[in-house]
């Protein structure tokens, strides 16, 4: 038995405007690899997820696309996975890379990284789950995400609580440290990918 963890990440299918988020998702996909994780992330081969993945490979790692059957007809699918999940929908995408994940991390990206991330912060103020989740404030991509959650609870639509359950980080090795503290889970050798 080998011990490994899963960790899902959700970024931008852009690669965005300053070269300190493409950097921060090539530094995550190799250290993931190299600590002997898995990443879980949406199976793109473009922006942020394709440097991520990329990344990850290029230093043996194991990694698992999920994506919907529609965006591949796009041709954004990362056609280099050894494992590719094609899913039927967006939800079922979600699902899936949940399901697979112990712990969850936002990159910097745009509509669709905010709402994976609010959507396992929500599952986990419901005690749907009590996996970690992890926001990478990178050179302050998630300044404006979180001053929105700040601005939920100045207006009392969210409790002060809420702000506790997933952890802010302002670089990747910081990230990398608080991952390596998450419990691997054990794996048979004949189960890994």
């Amino acid at each position: 038995m080998v011990s490994t963890r899963s960790i899902a990440v959700f970024c931008g299918s852009r690669v965005g405007n300053r070269p300190q988020f493409a950097a921060a998702a090539q530094e995550l996909g190799r250290g993931l690899a190299e600590a002997g994780n898995r990443l879980v992330y949406g199976g793109g081969q473009i922006g942020l997820m394709g440097q991520l993945a990329d990344a990850a490979l290029a230093a043996g790692g194991n990694v698992l696309g999920v994506i919907p059957q529609f965006l591949t007809a796009f041709e954004v699918a990362h056609t280099d996975l050894p494992d590719l999940v094609i899913t039927d929908s967006m939800h079922s995408r979600k699902r899936h890379m949940f399901e697979q994940a112990d712990a969850f991390v936002m990159l910097p990206g745009a509509v669709g990284t905010f709402d994976e991330t609010i959507e396992v912060i929500t599952w986990k103020q419901l005690k749907l789950h009590d996996k970690p989740i992890f926001i990478a404030n990178i050179a302050g991509s998630a300044d404006a995400f979180l001053a929105l959650l700040d601005d939920a609870i100045a207006n009392q639509f969210m409790a002060e609580a809420t702000r506790d359950l997933f952890q802010v980080v302002d670089n990747i090795p910081e990230l990398l440290r608080l991952i390596e503290a998450i419990p691997a889970q054990p794996v048979a050798e004949s189960d890994r990918i």
